[in-house]
């Protein structure tokens, strides 16, 4: 497409009042390449020219360089990069000389792992067979038994892995003896929760292997991340070598930072994120521009799918037919059928949620729309990297919401295409983490004092915890599982803190629509709520917490409903505290305890509030790690003698710094809460709180720790820099407050900051 004649179409609409606040041009570059010494096997080779390979790119070069000298190595490099070849080349040609040994390829979606097997089958020599096959879920029983037994490549995900091959060794025993490589794609969606599990997922098989008598080489491909070497080192428990400079050829892409323009400017009001998408991807859709539309939340997908299908069905009806919304939930096969359609071309566009960020192949794109910042740069690249993947210059378009750090990266464009990507972080020792798999693991083998190589010093002070639970004894300086302990990986869910989930099921049918995970169950099934499935809007009619289920009707309701909820938080200890700016901020353990208490009923078109309901549903409490700070005592003062709104002052720094939070590390906005408060009974002093969204903590409240004063000024920045009156969505509202952005002062939180920031 032409980029550039598109945005002056734009720019000639009647819609477009200036929403284009930045232009980021970024340019071509052309291919590093260099060769294999000594060279790969010869019918390598002959099947890349078949494919169209002529040369290897640098880091591929390197890549496969690295791994005959032993590392175990991490590819860092952007989107479209090639990073399959890093590890397919090498592992084809080790399979091509040694038949004993086998290679396992996991990847985080069901959907990328369809997808890179028929890269890697397209690269295998037909005159010597390397059989693979892939090991999932979706894997038919009938064929489990011998991919198991005849596959040199088992291509799974980490749950397969830790359900399904590492309780069940022992049947898997000559394909862990024989287990050359492992190969870990998008290794930077291994972070918060997720990625602390995954990484006592690696220890386990790094000890199951030990046990029998190999030490497997690990192959890494990531997004461009700070800490590439540090990540990959608290995921699989090793060292790693980087390969990070990117060889590829790049043909340029406009990156357009777009506003939506102010509706109300005392009041800091701008039209919505969503009304601004369906016009951008419908003029995109009339010019036939093969569009991939990424959106926040599940919701979203289906509504601007609706949207912008309903807009185009006067005048232009085959294009209508030709969009589809997408989502990790939809049932296997539907999500194929989607897949397949967009690659060969039958769909035109597509809404979606970060479930098509990773690399699956859906051919040609030239335009890629993101309707809100996704909460790390390192996501935003992801997303807009998956147009232009043939080489042609392309689009992506930033949509803002209406949110403080959106506003902030309007304002600062420099803060995203200058700034280095954030770190990605997980804690492997969380002990709401780690003990679930030392059961996991004293299934597989009883647990001795060695295994503190594979799991730590903590492994011994939790395995006495576990003891005196009475799930594990002691026998013969061992820890073994208590018999009545039946399978353990069963109640584990690697994606979740939490374990359990809710079933969505229609009324009338008895038909099951989908499952949530208990951690969100409350925030979206309760009473009243509408969900959508598939396009279609259902209004949950009952919550049934013993049986978990939540039942619903199909609905034609003109809102959609933001739950309301109060949360509390008590100091369970103090790890540390330091002096930062004019106050003190401490780091510690805290007790989250969430009450949904209602919801709001929101319309699509204009996110009016339509009404509000209460509901009655128990609370939820977990422990996780926080970071708070004071305010400073004349500041205290000066806010105490003018009888100034402190409450409403701390509630507006608190919003605003979570919402900027995600600037600094890379988390999204619902891995973190906070609460602010005139007086802590826990402290006696009148606080901020920021804590981790997750049970046990993963590293989010200690990088917030770490970079408070950079937070700080940022916050201050966005408050300052709003030209709304009294405080909006912008700077110091949150979509999510349960007590409705009341009290909020936004005068007193500019006070504030400054104060702690000690600026004149």
């Amino acid at each position: 497409m032409d980029t550039e004649d598109f945005l002056r179409h734009l720019e000639s609409l009647l819609w477009y009042q200036d929403q284009m606040v930045h232009v980021e041009q970024i340019p071509v570059r052309d291919a590093m390449t260099g060769q294999v010494d000594p060279p790969l096997d010869e019918r390598l080779y002959r099947k890349l020219d078949e494919t169209g390979v002529a040369s290897l790119y640098a880091h591929q070069v390197e890549a496969v360089h690295a791994l005959r000298q032993g590392h175990n190595i991490i590819v860092a490099t952007p989107a479209a990069s090639g990073k399959s070849m890093c590890y397919n080349l090498p592992v084809i040609d080790a399979l091509l000389t040694d038949r004993s040994a086998r290679a396992l390829y996991l990847y985080p979606t069901k959907a990328l792992a369809q997808d890179q097997e028929k890269k890697l089958a397209a690269l295998i020599p037909e005159e010597r067979r390397v059989r693979h096959g892939i090991f999932d879920g979706d894997t038919p029983s009938e064929d489990r038994s011998s991919i198991r037994r005849l596959s040199q490549v088992v291509i799974s995900n980490p749950d397969m892995l830790h359900l399904g091959i590492l309780p069940n060794h022992r049947a898997w025993h000559q394909f862990l003896r024989g287990l050359r490589y492992v190969v870990v794609d998008e290794a930077h969606v291994y972070r918060g929760v997720f990625g602390s599990h995954v990484s006592n997922v690696m220890r386990r098989l790094r000890r199951l292997c030990r046990a029998f008598g190999n030490e497997p080489q690990f192959i890494l491909c990531s997004a461009t991340i700070a800490n590439p070497a540090e990540h990959a080192e608290r995921l699989v428990g090793l060292p790693f070598e980087v390969i990070e400079e990117d060889g590829s050829p790049y043909g340029g892409k406009d990156f357009v930072f777009w506003n939506p323009p102010m509706i109300d400017m005392a009041q800091g009001s701008r039209r919505s994120t969503n009304g601004e998408a369906t016009q951008i991807f419908s003029e995109l859709l009339r010019k036939h521009v093969r569009t991939m539309t990424f959106v926040r939340s599940r919701r979203t997908a289906e509504l601007i799918y609706v949207y912008v299908r309903d807009q185009l069905k006067p005048t232009h009806p085959i294009v209508a037919k030709r969009i589809a919304p997408y989502r990790a939930s939809y049932l296997p096969e539907d999500r194929r059928r989607i897949e397949r359609d967009l690659f060969e071309g039958r769909l035109l566009g597509i809404t979606t949620t970060n479930a098509m960020e990773l690399g699956v192949d859906v051919g040609n794109l030239d335009a890629t729309l993101i309707t809100g910042y996704p909460g790390s740069i390192a996501s935003a690249w992801q997303q807009a990297g998956r147009s232009g993947r043939r080489g042609e210059r392309s689009l992506s378009v930033m949509i803002a919401h209406d949110n403080p750090l959106d506003q902030y990266l309007m304002r600062h464009p420099e803060s995203f295409f200058g700034k280095s990507h954030e770190s990605a972080r997980i804690s492997p020792s969380n002990p709401y983490i780690l003990k679930p798999h030392l059961l996991c693991a004293a299934y597989e083998a009883p647990l001795t004092m060695a295994d503190t190589e594979f799991f730590g010093p903590d492994l011994l002070w939790y395995a006495d915890e576990l003891q005196e639970d009475r799930f594990m004894h002691t026998q013969s300086d061992r820890w073994h599982l208590q018999p009545e302990v039946a399978y353990p990986a069963e109640q584990v869910n690697i994606r979740s803190a939490s374990s359990d989930f809710y079933t969505l099921v229609e009324e009338d049918s008895g038909a099951i629509l989908e499952t949530v995970s208990e951690e969100t169950a409350f925030m979206q099934l309760h009473p009243g709520a509408i969900y959508l499935h598939q396009g279609e809007p259902y209004l949950i009619k009952d919550l049934d917490l013993e049986s978990h289920t939540a039942y619903a009707d199909k609905s034609d309701a003109p809102f959609y409903t933001v739950v309301r909820d109060y949360t509390e938080t008590r100091v369970l200890n103090t790890f540390k505290s330091k002096q930062a700016g004019r106050t003190t901020i401490h780091l510690g353990e805290v007790n989250v305890s969430t009450h949904v208490v209602g919801f709001r009923r929101k319309s699509h078109y204009t996110d009016e509030n339509l009404g509000e309901e209460f509901v009655d549903l128990p609370p939820q409490s977990y422990d996780t790690i926080a970071f708070w700070f004071d305010v400073p005592p004349e500041t205290l003062g000066f806010i105490t003698e003018n009888k100034l709104d402190l409450a409403g002052g701390l509630h507006a720094v608190e919003h605003a710094a979570i919402g900027l939070l995600p600037l600094f590390a890379l988390c999204d906005r619902n891995d973190i809460g906070g609460i602010s408060t005139p007086l802590h009974p826990d402290t006696g002093q009148a606080q901020v709180f920021v804590h981790d969204g997750h049970p046990g903590g993963v590293g989010v409240a200690e990088r917030g720790y770490d970079v408070i004063e950079d937070l700080w000024q940022a916050t201050y920045e966005v408050i300052s820099e709003c030209p709304c009156e009294a405080g909006c969505p912008s700077c110091i509202h949150s979509p999510k407050c349960g007590a409705n952005n009341q009290p909020l002062d936004k005068e007193l939180a500019k006070l504030v900051l400054k104060e702690i920031l000690a600026k004149e």
